[in-house]
């Protein structure tokens, strides 16, 4: 399986990363596919999942979330972030090599098979299940009907304009996993912080996806960033705006106090801020701007952790 040649970097991975300073050469093009040099990417997926944890917390009067849970979500969160990345590079492998950005990937520039591809996928995956089956039984069906919707994310961006969306629905599905695997079943509010978690997720990646609209103009990807165009500062006040409200309505139901919503306030501001200062001609920026979502994540989750912590102990 790891009989492979490393030949250099991805093109937009992180330069001088541990993962190419550090690691065996032949072990370096596997972490590349599941990008454990980017963590950006199981941040975003992380932080829906300790959202929901913390807010279950809160309605159920707890101090602190479980920690345990919370370190599950983690190692879950970087196994399946890694699977979902290499299954999208075994589908978008022929798409991949035509843009700039993605052809010196593993599969298209030869460091890693298909098959090997697939392998390492599967060994990603059990370890997701692994994680996964440490959870009560509503949790683990509920985290195995997210299933069809990342198997289907990939070819999405082929047959519709909205493929972030379908991304929102794969990246926000633990805004219900952390709730269900405190309680054993769902309500109103962790079904608001799903939603609120689809739209922001339509929002950033939308920003992301402005790095590459040339190229997919040429080969035919479709995505909210060539959708909304010049006008993707006001759909983004929209989607921000709603991610805001969803949320606000999700933390009334749990009976969120007063930190809570000072989180959310703080995070409003650093999400309108990305508006703010968003230039879609400017591809760096856009990644800054992406990446900085996860800072939105961690305000969020510590509003949310203090806040259970003032409730218990005031």
């Amino acid at each position: 399986m790891f009989n492979t040649k490393d030949t250099g970097p991805v093109a937009d991975a992180v330069k001088r990363h541990w993962v190419d300073t550090r690691l065996p050469a032949g072990l370096r093009p596997f972490a590349r596919l599941a990008r454990w040099e980017r963590p950006i990417g199981w941040y975003l997926l992380m932080w829906p999942c300790l959202w929901s944890l913390a807010l279950a917390s809160n309605a159920a009067g707890a101090p602190i979330p479980n920690i345990w849970y919370a370190i599950l979500m983690f190692i879950g969160a970087v196994a399946m972030r890694g699977a979902g990345c290499t299954y999208n590079d075994i589908v978008d492998k022929d798409i991949d090599d035509k843009v700039e950005r993605t052809r010196s990937r593993p599969i298209p520039s030869g460091q890693v098979t298909s098959r090997q591809a697939k392998i390492f996928m599967i060994l990603q995956a059990l370890a997701g299940l692994i994680v996964l089956l440490q959870f009560n039984t509503f949790t683990i069906i509920l985290g195995m009907s997210s299933l069809a919707i990342v198997a289907a994310y990939p070819f999405m961006k082929r047959i519709t304009d909205w493929p972030q969306f379908v991304l929102g629905l794969a990246f926000s599905w633990g805004a219900l996993m952390g709730w269900a695997a405190v309680f054993g079943s769902l309500s109103l509010a962790p079904v608001l912080l799903y939603c609120g978690g689809i739209v922001w997720t339509i929002g950033y990646d939308t920003i992301y996806a402005h790095q590459d609209k040339e190229d997919d103009a040429l080969v035919g990807v479709r995505s909210t960033a060539r959708l909304f165009g010049e006008k993707t500062r006001q759909a983004l006040v929209i989607l921000y705006g709603a991610t805001v409200v969803l949320f606000a309505g999700a933390f009334v139901l749990a009976g969120s106090g007063l930190l809570a919503f000072a989180g959310l306030a703080i995070g409003a501001f650093h999400l309108f801020n990305q508006i703010r200062v968003l230039d879609i001609d400017d591809g760096d920026q856009c990644l800054e701007l992406f990446k900085s979502n996860s800072t939105f994540g961690l305000i969020l989750f510590i509003g949310l952790v203090l806040d259970g912590l003032a409730a218990y102990y005031i």
